[in-house]
């Protein structure tokens, strides 16, 4: 057995299966359609919070570099993504990466940490979603019940419904999708645009003085609110400096996460090897751009020790007497958080598609819908299940194990490139990501730096998670794994 676990599924058999009736995934996206997804994802609630967040506590002016710094290490695991989706165009992302590379149970190990960012982080931003939905309705006189829609409801009702309704959009068909994604997608680049644009009249170069401001200690964090960096090597986390601005970098980073799901619509994209990579770092270098643009502009109208954490476009706008743009602002906002939602449920039905596929979970949740050409099946038990999350658990700190999974999966994605060019170097390779072994190795320092700046009871809920999940492996997975069924055949 100790052996049997770190079996591998080789890229043609990965390709192979693609190709079985049953399991067979439409083929209807472009590089376009892509790259919308990409933005979808991306552009959500970092844009709209973190930006006055991390200026006023940490980074002062200087935010803008931070997002820029947090786009650069995310263009390292991004190329290395790239690489992988263009060799192995198929659904699951870093799970089929890594059982392509690394064996069936690092595989398995990173699929249950993408179900864990995939499914809380859907479930989070949809109650994001519903804080900015009952906002505006309560600005427009139609003001929600706080039992149902409130900071802390008895069932959170909205969050329920937004989950149902995206839920239906993905089990119609993924070019559906594309196109409700677009739309939502255009809405909100323009309200970000928007900002842009018109906050450039009201800047002020005084507000950027000093640009980095003068570092400052902040309070030492005690117990299992400490970073675990601090607990290791006793470094204390500073405000504003250079250090300051780097330790802004790694909670901006969070801003960034999901491209990687744009490598988990491989499988349904009609020229992958090309448009996958292009949809990827296209997504990335758009979003960066965004954001650095963003955070200048607001932090120039506002004296960044001034900003709201809460809601920093919008009083930025407030601020200079142009309350109305807040409305337009919030209707963004909605905007952007429900096109996260839905990209996060369509990256974990993928994901979970691929690992049912292969026998790990049951294979009759892999089926793919004959009139819809989508795993409706596993698509509505993913909704069920999200909307029970967004409904009725309470969350707070648990959401920044969205954050260690993916950081986790971009260091397995790294190290993969590494080994698949040693034990498949013929392969053919549509996208080669430049300077290997040295770009994946800083991609895996700089994604290992940021996870160690986390908290450590934040350490301790994802060991748990792992622990359960290494659990069900051998209580199901192993047993009922297609590769290992093959290996038993070929032995007898």
């Amino acid at each position: 057995m100790g052996v049997d676990i770190f079996r591998t599924k080789s890229v043609e058999q990965s390709i192979r299966d693609t190709e079985a009736p049953e399991h067979q995934l439409r083929k209807r996206l472009t590089a376009t359609d892509l790259t919308v997804f990409g933005i979808g994802v991306i552009v959500g609630t970092g844009i709209f919070v973190l930006t006055g967040q991390v200026a006023k506590e940490l980074a002062g002016p200087a935010v803008a570099i931070s997002f820029a710094i947090a786009g650069v290490v995310c263009g390292l695991a991004a190329l290395c993504y790239a690489e992988f989706a263009s060799t192995i165009p198929v659904a699951g992302s870093a799970y089929t990466f890594a059982f392509a590379t690394l064996g069936e149970f690092p595989a398995w190990v990173i699929g249950w940490d993408l179900l864990l960012e995939l499914a809380l982080a859907a479930a989070v931003v949809s109650v994001g979603w519903s804080g900015y939905f009952a906002s505006m309705l309560s600005s427009i006189g139609l003001g929600l019940p706080a039992s149902i829609a409130g900071d802390d409801p008895v069932v959170n009702v909205p969050a329920m419904l937004i989950v149902l309704i995206l839920t239906a959009i993905l089990v119609a068909g993924i070019k559906v999708s594309s196109r409700v994604n677009l739309i939502l997608v255009i809405t909100k680049i323009a309200v970000v645009l928007l900002v842009i644009v018109a906050g450039l009249f009201f800047v002020r170069a005084v507000n950027y003085m000093p640009f980095i401001p003068e570092a400052v200690p902040t309070a030492r964090v005690e117990g299992m609110q400490a970073p675990l960096i601090q607990v290791l090597f006793g470094i204390t986390p500073v405000a504003f400096g250079v250090i300051g601005v780097f330790s802004a970098a790694a909670i901006v980073f969070f801003a960034f996460i999901g491209f990687d799901i744009v490598a988990t619509a491989a499988e349904e994209t009609i020229e992958p090897q090309r448009d996958v990579p292009r949809g990827i770092l296209g997504s990335l270098a758009i979003c960066t751009f965004l954001y650095v643009a963003v955070s200048l502009v607001v932090v120039g109208m506002q004296r960044y020790s001034e900003l709201s954490t809460s809601a920093p476009l919008s009083d930025a706008f407030i601020s200079v007497g142009y309350g109305w743009l807040a409305t337009i602002i919030s209707v963004g906002a909605i905007a952007g958080l429900t096109t996260v939602v839905l990209v996060l449920l369509l990256g974990q039905t993928r994901v979970l598609f691929a690992m049912c596929r292969d026998g790990l979970l049951p294979r009759s949740l892999a089926q793919v819908h004959p009139h819809f050409g989508t795993p409706a099946r596993l698509t509505m038990v993913i909704g069920a299940v999200t909307m029970a999350l967004a409904g009725f658990v309470s969350f707070g700190e648990l959401a920044e194990l969205v954050n260690i999974g993916t950081l986790f999966a971009f260091v397995v994605v790294s190290v993969g490139v590494l080994v698949l060019r040693r034990t498949r170097p013929e392969l053919p390779r549509a996208f080669r990501a430049p300077l290997v072994p040295l770009l994946p190795i800083l991609s895996v320092l700089a994604c290992v730096y940021l996870m160690l700046n986390l908290p450590m009871q934040t350490w301790l809920r994802f060991l748990v998670w792992m622990v359960l999940g290494v659990v069900l492996y051998f209580l199901y997975g192993y047993r009922h794994s297609r590769a290992g069924a093959t290996a038993a055949k070929a032995r007898q």
